[in-house]
């Protein structure tokens, strides 16, 4: 299967954190959930796959290519931050045309485009409001379309669904997997609920310390680690899984 995303043996340090050799392949299409502690590195990771840093140890490929030699806007990369991110003084729609803009899109392509996505995300009716006004659930939306409005062959989410009230997070559940399907993209995303990573993704990956301890298949996940601090962080008593 093709490869859309590859960490080769990547370090790097902030401060005192140190993110600590990582190696992962994710597949083109898949989604990858990443859980771990506050703290344990997952955010810096998809930064640096987002291409943030540029010194550190390692490579990182985003659809074979280095992701550090190619310009931020041509990477096909959109990323939503756990708190958004929107710019207050623009509008909704300012936002979401905001990556348009900047690669200088005709005025009447920019229009269709904003119209078309917010038709999809079901926030056309916002489009003239400002951030501060709106509820967390249309934040997200506004956020997820500013990013989707490239066509980014791959999304990045930090902690999506945190902020969110139960009924909205499941609404928005849904919504990421519709925009799984219909813009045919690679999602990798940062959760602490164990859950929620394992219901929407394919694979989940364990980050502990900084470290990415293992990657597995969502049906897995609880099967005893080889370090214990997965364990700890899981719940899973493994004594108690050898005697079932």
């Amino acid at each position: 299967m093709e490869t859309a995303v590859a960490v080769k043996d990547f370090t790097l340090r902030r401060g005192s954190f140190l993110l600590k050799s990582i190696n992962l392949t994710v597949r083109k299409n898949e989604i990858l959930a990443i859980i771990g502690k506050t703290g344990a590195g997952k955010t810096m990771l998809l930064e640096a796959i987002s291409g943030a840093y540029g010194e550190k140890k390692g490579r990182i490929f985003v659809s074979g290519t280095d992701v550090l030699s190619v310009p931020v806007e041509k990477r096909g990369i959109g990323f939503v931050y756990q708190d958004y991110g929107l710019f207050p003084h623009m509008t909704v729609y300012q936002n979401i045309s905001y990556g348009l803009r900047m690669r200088k899109t005709p005025k009447e392509s920019i229009k269709e485009k904003v119209e078309h996505i917010a038709q999809l995300l079901s926030i056309q009716h916002i489009l003239n409001c400002w951030p501060a006004t709106l509820s967390g659930g249309e934040c997200q939306r506004t956020a997820l379309a500013r990013s989707l409005i490239v066509n980014p062959r791959l999304l990045l989410l930090d902690e999506p669904f945190s902020a969110l009230d139960p009924v909205t997070r499941d609404k928005m559940h849904e919504l990421l997997l519709d925009i799984h399907q219909k813009f045919n993209c690679t999602i990798i995303f940062v959760s602490h609920d164990f859950k929620e990573a394992a219901s929407l993704a394919e694979r989940v990956g364990v980050m502990i310390d900084g470290e990415l301890i293992e990657v597995r298949n969502c049906k897995d996940l609880f099967l005893p680690y080889e370090d214990e601090r997965a364990n700890e962080f899981l719940g899973i008593n493994q004594k108690e899984r050898r005697v079932e």
